[in-house]
């Protein structure tokens, strides 16, 4: 219709005219609610490919994600440089072979006749000695060791006396301790599985020895760490800051927990079917501790009475993730800021002025991030509104300020929690060597030798000579 058959319309017939106005309207209407739809429709997309883009964006650099889960991201260390080259430093003393004082053997090299004039030079003295030493190690070779037992008639009563073999001797043909330290240290030290310490045996010894021989040696030393065990919980519960975390292993191929409680000289392993309480209260550790508790913000920790203190470089990392994300300058500043009051507080005390000044600084960046983030507008849906990763870490960090800084009060609290990451990353390479545990029992000898290990190494001794040890009896007991 163009515009002068519309004049025409109008004035011949107006009612028409105006039911095609109304069917316009109508039109119109459902278009923009189909707009408004759409528009709204486009918001919730955009709201989960934002939060979809987030959970792939997330790697071992800016969330709780272990470096194993990185594909294809180049490692990036929050160190700084110092400044200084590579390798050994200005007046570091360095370590290298020095001659030993008592050589095993000595080999003498005497020139037979003179170079010059070819005269007999075998029994002229020395003039001048020159010695170099060779440190090796000779092969190795199975030492077997048979026990005779004698019995003897008694001239005078003629009573039969039989010799008594040595307690341990108890098999007519069994492996000496010397064979089950290496067999428990390969396995629980080294991490390797039985079939290649099976291989080592048989390669370097000659020995053929079964799984069966590797279980029964574990069983060994379990049975005989028990004491130890006793006294590691001991250690830990009298400690002023104890780290805590725990992470996720298979145990008869099924998903299973590994909690760690550790301090700087002891460490005690437990596994259990669940993460949270009912784990941490059956294992007993935490709810008799009254120190300081450091850990990863996980809830199930704060329902103890104890001091707490969270691990900084968790929230950093949790910080650069929301930064990537959002791109908000408050969290930038927070990162700083944690880093410039460690920075402090590893050169020294700080004093009162400075510790108001960065609690100062500290609220004024969560306001900040408070007016970028402010909380959801309630809604007529049920359940509290969703806050979002950033106002979440806003609260998080509003509310528990205290457990955020207290190693900024208290310099005996480290910064992170990185005693017991370490701890814990052992099992992840014994799980990428050698699968699951395949019974629980295997499961409780790992959990109890592998801490009585990590307990000695802390305190100095060897791994093999902690082994030895506790196979005489003799286990190595951290101090109360």
């Amino acid at each position: 219709m163009n515009k002068e058959q519309f004049i025409e319309l109008c004035k011949n017939d107006p009612e028409e005219v105006f039911k095609l106005f109304c069917v316009m309207g109508a039109t119109i209407t459902t278009l923009q609610e189909q707009v408004v739809a759409l528009n709204e429709q486009v918001d919730v997309l955009q709201a989960e490919v934002k939060e979809l883009r987030s959970r792939l964006d997330k790697n071992s650099r800016n969330s709780n994600k272990p470096p194993s889960t990185d594909e294809f991201i180049k490692p990036q260390s929050q160190r700084k440089k110092s400044g200084k080259k590579t390798g050994g430093q200005k007046g570091h003393n360095g370590h290298t072979l020095k001659m030993s004082e008592h050589p095993d053997k000595i080999v003498i090299h005497h020139p037979e006749q003179c170079t010059g004039c070819g005269h007999e030079l075998s029994l002229e003295p020395p003039v001048k000695r020159e010695k170099r030493q060779v440190f090796d190690i000779p092969l190795p070779k199975t030492e077997i060791t048979e026990h005779q037992s004698n019995t003897v008639n008694c001239p005078c009563c003629g009573l039969l006396n039989k010799g008594i073999f040595p307690e341990e001797v108890s098999q007519p043909v069994q492996y000496g301790k010397g064979v089950i330290a290496q067999i428990i240290y390969l396995n629980q030290y080294q991490l390797l599985p039985y079939n290649r310490i099976i291989e080592y045996f048989k390669d370097v010894y000659q020995l053929k020895m079964s799984e069966a021989t590797i279980f029964n040696a574990l069983e060994t030393i379990f049975d005989l760490l028990e004491p130890a065990e006793q006294a590691i919980v001991a250690a830990l519960l009298k400690a002023e800051v104890l780290h805590v975390d725990e992470t996720g292993m298979r145990v008869e191929s099924k998903r299973r927990w590994l909690h760690v409680a550790s301090t700087a000289k002891a460490t005690s392993y437990n596994w259990h079917l669940k993460r949270g309480s009912v784990a941490t209260k059956a294992i007993g550790i935490l709810p008799k501790f009254a120190g300081t508790m450091i850990h990863d913000f996980w809830k199930p920790y704060y329902q103890y009475s104890c001091n707490h203190s969270l691990c900084n470089i968790h929230n950093i990392r949790e910080l650069k993730g929301l930064f990537d994300l959002t791109g908000q300058q408050w969290i930038e500043k927070m990162t700083q800021l944690l880093l410039k009051i460690k920075e402090k507080v590893d050169k020294g005390s700080l004093d009162g002025d400075e510790k108001t000044l960065f609690a100062e600084q500290y609220a004024a960046i969560i306001s900040e991030g408070f007016k970028a983030n402010p909380p959801p507008e309630p809604t007529k849906k049920r359940g509290r509104p969703k806050k979002g990763r950033a106002l979440n870490m806003l609260v998080r960090l509003s509310e528990h300020r205290h457990e955020v800084l207290a190693f900024m009060e208290d310099l005996t609290i480290p910064f992170d929690n990185n005693q017991a990451e370490r701890d814990l990353r052992m099992i992840k390479v014994k799980q990428k060597i050698s699968g699951v545990f395949r019974s629980t029992k295997g499961a409780d000898m790992f959990c109890r030798i592998r801490g009585y290990i990590s307990t000695a190494r802390k305190n100095s001794v060897s791994a093999f000579s902690a082994i030895t040890d506790a196979l005489h009896g003799r286990p190595f007991i951290p101090e109360v």
